[in-house]
């Protein structure tokens, strides 16, 4: 079977090392090997989180966390930041929970402000707060430093930030910005297979979490807290995705976080630069497009599914939107592995597709 290399929002292409990290040999969950393998890693989970706290290793997708978040640390009210399809349906998810929940919406393609941030938490009764840092659906990045910002005008509310699609491609730090859980997942910057997600926690977090009683046993940040203490999980962990999380932070300190950062923006202008060549505007808010991926608007009202589908013959695959701008819009990404050159190689394919306008 031919294959077709992805440049869709997630999951995106992996290295060949990686998968072959990942194929590494078994081990006991509970061995020495196993501890060894968890300790070896943190220096560098740390590093890249901006934080002196432990990195907890969840077997599950990023939702995992989602959800953890919530039953963890909303006893009150949480205030859900609403940008699109990913950030609107935590709202869903904290009612399913049980949580009392209010949304701050806006339009898709619109950022979070700080400002609608503060006027919302000015109402009162909120102990929490979730939020998308770029929303994948519409390739729309909010003012996250900003936003902290504001959330320290409220001691009680915990902050939750998602960064599936941002984090190890633009700087975010943990320990500088006052987040309460900043999580992401393995499939999407990071250059990982799906199956695990990682998070911090601040010390308020692990506070405000064992006060509450109704937390379950698989997503207990208590006891991600007291198994990661002695280098282990709290249930059985995915043992390849660790291996090939080691050989991924290999990777990733070798280039430098640094040249990681700058070679994102290079190749998310070369998608801005080639969209505009070919006649389309962005969708999301002048300003606060991703650095990971990029939602294209179809000005022209081309035929996107077709050209999808066409692009597969070329070897290779993008998104044609998400939701209710599927078609209205499509999506490609720079995120994880790719280079200047690697991007060339996409844009040859999309021009045999995409006709000059």
């Amino acid at each position: 079977m031919k294959h077709v290399k992805l440049f869709i929002p997630g999951p995106i292409e992996v290295s060949e090392k990686t998968l072959q990290a990942f194929r590494s040999p078994m081990i006991g969950h509970r061995s020495n090997d196993f501890k060894k393998l968890y300790a070896e890693i943190q220096p560098k989970l740390q590093q890249l989180f901006c934080t002196t706290k432990p990195v907890y290793i969840s077997t599950s997708s990023a939702w995992g966390v989602m959800e953890a978040s919530l039953r963890n640390l909303v006893s009150k009210k949480v205030l859900c930041c609403m940008k699109g399809a990913f950030s609107d349906k935590w709202l869903d998810v904290a009612t399913r929970c049980g949580k009392q929940a209010d949304k701050l919406q806006v339009e898709w393609g619109q950022p979070i402000t700080p400002e609608a941030v503060r006027a919302k938490l000015s109402e009162g009764g909120f102990d929490a707060m979730t939020l998308i840092h770029n929303e994948t659906s519409t390739g729309t990045m909010s003012p996250l430093a900003d936003i902290c910002a504001v959330v320290k005008e409220f001691p009680e509310v915990r902050l939750i930030v998602d960064t599936v699609s941002s984090f190890s491609a633009v700087p975010i730090d943990f320990d500088q910005l006052g987040i309460d859980v900043l999580l992401t997942g393995s499939q999407k910057a990071l250059a990982l297979p799906p199956g695990i997600a990682l998070f911090a926690l601040s010390d308020a977090a692990l506070e405000r979490a064992a006060t509450l009683k109704d937390r379950g046993y698989y997503f207990d940040f208590v006891e991600f807290q007291k198994n990661g203490a002695e280098s282990m999980t709290p249930s059985t962990p995915s043992i390849g995705h660790i291996y090939a999380l080691r050989s991924v932070l290999e990777d990733i300190f070798a280039e430098g976080i640094e040249a990681r950062f700058a070679r994102h923006t290079t190749t998310n202008q070369m998608v801005r630069d080639w969209a505009k060549s070919k006649g389309f505007d962005l969708f999301p808010k002048p300003g606060y497009e991703s650095l990971s991926l990029t939602c294209i608007k179809n000005t022209r009202n081309l035929d996107i599914a077709a050209a999808v589908k066409q692009l597969r013959e070329f070897g290779f695959s993008i998104d044609g939107g998400y939701g209710k701008i599927k078609d209205k819009t499509f999506r490609i990404s720079n995120m994880g592995n790719e280079t200047p050159d690697t991007m060339r190689e996409l844009f040859s394919a999309l021009d045999q597709v995409f006709p000059n306008p």
